[in-house]
């Protein structure tokens, strides 16, 4: 399973219930990285979508306690369940797409993690574990600059060194 994130100088994600930044360079990336394959989210990222709606020629999953069961996307009721669903897939198309509670919750189980970096304040009000303070998260990869829409991002790859096993406790 990987993260795919967007975050601020500070590791800002959001505020609001909604993204920090216009960013079409990281949204084509997004789709890049994500089309046909598997996203996991929260309830709240998936209620942030245009209409409600889960992404297109994706397989939505939603950790969504007391949410109903919808035709559109999988709800699953709690981590147990989501864990026995993301098993149905190969790991490396398994992408946590948010919220905040869904990163952290699930970092630790997490490979890898995809972050597009901003050299910018965003005024954050919600944020994601910094992975350069994590003794278990490495930095593999760090692209070159991007602008897009007046910001410079980079899109860097992470690493974690020592994931635990979905419905394993830690060691």
């Amino acid at each position: 399973m990987r993260q795919i994130v967007v975050v601020d100088k500070h590791w800002g994600i959001g505020k609001k219930n909604d993204l920090l930044f216009s960013l079409p360079a990281d949204m084509k990336h997004f789709r890049e990285m994500t089309t046909g394959k598997v996203v996991v989210m929260g309830s709240n990222t998936l209620l942030s979508f245009p209409g409600g709606k889960p992404l297109k020629n994706r397989t939505n999953i939603v950790l969504w306690p007391g949410g109903e069961l919808r035709d559109d996307c999988i709800v699953v009721q709690d981590l147990a369940a989501l864990f026995v669903e993301i098993k149905k897939y190969p790991a490396e198309d398994v992408f946590v797409v948010g919220g905040a509670m869904m990163y952290r919750t699930l970092l630790p189980y997490s490979e890898e993690a995809i972050v597009t970096k901003v050299e910018a304040d965003g005024g954050a009000e919600v944020f994601y574990e910094n992975l350069d303070e994590q003794e278990n998260w490495e930095c593999v990869s760090v692209g070159e600059p991007v602008e897009t829409n007046g910001f410079t991002i980079r899109f860097c790859t992470y690493k974690n060194k020592k994931p635990f096993v979905y419905g394993e406790e830690e060691k």
